[in-house]
């Protein structure tokens, strides 16, 4: 049985998760500035990249002061909780969790406190090397069962020298995805794997820095973008100013999945907005399956800008044919028998007088288990659709990511053992056509070696031993 936790949630089926990406990440050196609330707004933007969670450290340059706890960025924090968090540079993280249970012992940033100081670290992506990383650490070091955890207490073991050094030694021998925001008590760091597989960008204060997942989150702190972190690039802020340092050669593997799902649609990724990706995504998805119809429209709000994109090349009428519930989450409240065989009707609904009569194109981006695809279908068609043909503005995900995000098993994967036709007929509608994955390549603009695109044709830039990586791979059994 589903049960409750009062959690925000985006999915219309809970039985059928979207893909969840792993973290945002939030950092900020500024003197003279209110940074917890900075970090509040910035890990505010972030949300949509994790809901389990919220933490943020902060610094006044002594000693290192943490709360976070579970729960939405607005239920953990407010102003009096952000009124005792005073300092001159703060981290904050918002989580989804990909290693390690959901509990709180796992929330972020992380605290490792030595006889010289203090380290906090918070983390988005997911290392493919934990256990072997893990057996470094002396027994009874850390409670927490997180990848993250351990990277922690990993740099903060040595303090014979600088944490700069020791990170600098440390992360090449860190294998997988991550975008690191890190702190003593005077310096703020930040790091990118060297294949840069999750996002992170530097942004400018007037008296100050910050680095962020997202473009986005620098936009709403009122900080000037200045480039996006280089993989394998270790940054280093002060009163100096920023200073880089190389650990690794770059070897770029961008996540295409954030252009398709993960990333804020005002987010700037290598120079192209995200928003502008999706549209052209789905006028290539128009191209390469088109059909005839009456009205092209989107599973909100996931798959609006692909379905603008696809009725300005189709020519096809754009409208609104599913109204969605904003404000719907997961709930407290076991559903009836009645309310559960309703399904999706909770967080969506069709407009009857939109889409009666209407041979309907209908634009989402992707599909995992296909549960929510197949309620949508047949809700149309009980409105009184002539028509569903339902196009997808990605490939079929047909592997599971041990990146950062959160996509289920393969066995669990629609498209890892079903054809496109066999999917067509398990949602019940009259065509299918997923764009095709050099479809989706040209849209980014970014050529195909400089991607990740493993979720779509396994082949993973990072070889996988398959026996240490996992949710639970430090845990003994699921909390």
């Amino acid at each position: 049985m589903l049960k409750g936790d009062g959690l925000l949630g985006h999915d219309l089926d809970p039985r059928d998760r979207a893909p969840k990406d792993a973290c945002g990440v939030f950092g900020v050196w500024a003197p003279g500035e209110e940074v917890s609330k900075l970090t509040y707004y910035g890990l505010y933007a972030l949300q949509h990249r994790g809901q389990e969670s919220a933490g943020i450290a902060v610094s006044e340059g002594s000693r290192i002061l943490i709360y976070k706890d579970m729960g939405l960025v607005a239920q953990v924090f407010d102003e009096s909780v952000l009124g005792t968090l005073r300092g001159h540079l703060a981290i904050g993280h918002c989580r989804y969790s990909t290693t390690g249970s959901s509990v709180w012992e796992n929330a972020q940033p992380t605290l490792s406190s030595t006889e010289v100081g203090g380290l906090a670290l918070a983390h988005n992506g997911n290392l493919i090397n934990t256990p072997e990383l893990a057996e470094r650490l002396a027994p009874g070091v850390t409670r927490a069962t997180t990848d993250t955890e351990v990277l922690t207490n990993l740099l903060a073991q040595d303090r014979t020298r600088s944490i700069e050094d020791a990170a600098a030694e440390l992360l090449p021998q860190v294998k997988g995805a991550y975008s690191l925001v890190f702190m003593d008590e005077k310096t703020l760091y930040a790091a990118r794997d060297p294949q840069g597989i999750r996002p992170l960008v530097l942004g400018r204060l007037e008296r100050g820095w910050v680095v962020a997942s997202e473009t986005a989150a620098l936009d709403i702190v009122g900080a000037t973008f200045v480039r996006e972190v280089e993989p394998g690039e270790l940054l280093t802020i002060d009163e100096g100013g920023v200073r880089s340092r190389r650990f690794a050669l770059a070897d770029p593997k961008g996540c295409l999945f954030e252009y398709v799902y993960l990333a804020r649609p005002d987010t700037t990724i290598a120079g192209r907005g995200v928003q502008t990706t999706r549209v052209e995504v789905g006028r290539i998805l128009a191209r390469e399956h088109p059909v005839e119809a009456d009205l092209v429209i989107p599973t909100p709000e996931s798959g609006t800008p692909a379905a603008v994109g696809y009725a300005e090349e189709s020519g096809i009428p754009y409208g609104q044919g599913l109204v969605k519930n904003s404000y719907v989450g997961r709930t407290f409240i076991q559903p009836s028998q009645t309310i559960r065989q309703l399904g999706i009707r909770l967080k969506l609904n069709p407009l009857k007088e939109v889409v009666a009569g209407k041979r309907l194109v209908v634009v989402d981006d992707s599909i995992v288990r296909g549960n929510t695809q197949r309620q949508i279908v047949r809700m149309l068609r009980e409105a009184g659709a002539r028509e569903v043909h339902v196009r997808i503005s990605s490939p079929p995900v047909a592997w599971p990511c041990f990146y950062g995000i959160d996509f289920a098993t393969r066995a669990e994967l629609i498209a890892g053992s079903l054809s496109v036709e066999e999917i067509r007929q398990s949602l019940g509608a009259d065509s299918l056509g997923y764009i095709s994955l050099e479809g989706l390549t040209k849209a980014t603009t970014i050529p195909a070696g400089r991607l990740c695109r493993a979720c779509f044709d396994g082949s993973y830039p990072i070889p996988i031993d398959q026996d240490n990586v996992g949710k639970y791979v430090l845990e003994s059994s699921p909390k």
